[in-house]
């Protein structure tokens, strides 16, 4: 079996994006096809101002979210990604190998440190390395695959590219991973600005549909969403991205195909009462879920603590490996 590796940060409510894009992937096929690991990248969260009890209780609910998707314990591994210390152990070791440059390339450091300097804020540097601690993530597991959306698929190059440069240099020790992008709604867009994507960082965003908004707040956000000029209903992304971005909604809920579905409707406000109806399906069940995980926290902290445990073990032997070949001395106790 192929090991699989992949995680949400918890720096906001997840989303129909979070699901569509990735989640339910993982629990209707990953967890099932490969020896898969997901985990909740908390640390990931403190490379911004934050407020610590809010990340503690967005790290708690997006744990559950992701059992309530669907993902099963029995079948993979759910864990906390600062319960397992492995992943700090390695991102220094990276770090070390990784280059200034290739770092202030990455796209998303661009984007979020720009946005900080205009608050006038200051850029933290675990800003600037945390695709480093992202590589750890992947590279210590001997993960084959690293199922992401598109925005993400530079961190994984990254991994690859840190990969080879330490086999090359201290001998072989990591598998070298691939990224794998889902085909329909990779990206789910803000209903409100289709340019840019459904993040999770905006609490109060119209156009951000979360995992756990009444079924009458979904309706609302769909139905409000942006739409373009023109009559005719396209699929067309290029052209009219507002409308592409509800059709790859409902072919995502529907299982259908974005540039057929369009030929079902003669009006916009049909295929959006169409797709928030969709919606409000497909993220019952784990509504539902969720709120009977909740009512069982016990549950819940069994599966991060067994998960650590199993992660642990298994991130272990390739960390020490890491070490013993970059030169660093093992521990006297396990030397004698």
């Amino acid at each position: 079996m192929t090991r699989v590796f992949s995680g949400v940060k918890p720096t906001g409510h997840l989303t129909l994006g979070n699901y569509l894009g990735a989640m339910r992937q993982w629990a209707a096929e990953d967890q099932h096809r490969s020896d898969a690991l997901f985990c909740v990248v908390d640390l990931h969260a403190l490379t911004v101002d934050h407020d610590p009890a809010r990340v503690r209780r967005l790290s708690r609910q997006a744990a559950s979210l992701l059992l309530a998707a669907g993902l099963d314990p029995e079948l993979c591994t759910v864990f906390v990604q600062s319960h397992v210390d492995e992943h700090a152990r390695l991102s220094y070791v990276l770090e070390c190998v990784a280059t200034d440059g290739e770092m202030r390339r990455m796209i998303q450091y661009k984007e979020k440190a720009a946005r900080e300097r205009e608050r006038g804020g200051s850029v933290r540097l675990s800003l600037l390395t945390y695709p480093v601690l992202m590589a750890a993530d992947i590279l210590a597991y001997g993960t084959d695959d690293v199922p992401v959306g598109n925005d993400q698929t530079q961190h994984v190059e990254l991994a690859r590219d840190l990969a080879v440069r330490f086999n090359q240099r201290y001998g072989h020790t990591f598998v070298v991973p691939r990224a794998t992008n889902p085909t329909v709604a990779a990206r789910v867009m803000n209903l409100q600005e289709p340019a840019s994507k459904m993040g999770k960082s905006d609490d109060v965003g119209p156009g951000i549909v979360y995992l756990l908004d009444e079924p009458d707040v979904v309706r609302k956000k769909v139905m409000r969403a942006v739409t373009d000029s023109g009559r005719e209903v396209v699929y067309d992304p290029g052209a009219r991205p507002g409308l592409a971005n509800l059709l790859d909604i409902l072919a995502a809920c529907t299982d259908g195909e974005p540039a057929e579905l369009a030929g079902a409707y003669d009006s916009y406000g049909a295929l959006k009462k169409d797709t928030a109806e969709a919606v409000v399906e497909v993220l019952r069940p784990v509504r539902k879920r969720h709120k009977e995980l909740c009512a069982d926290a016990g549950y819940v902290e069994g599966v991060l603590r067994k998960g650590a445990e199993k992660a642990r073990g298994m991130a272990r032997p390739t960390v020490d490996a890491a070490y013993r070949a970059i030169g660093l001395l093992p521990p006297v106790n396990a030397a004698r």
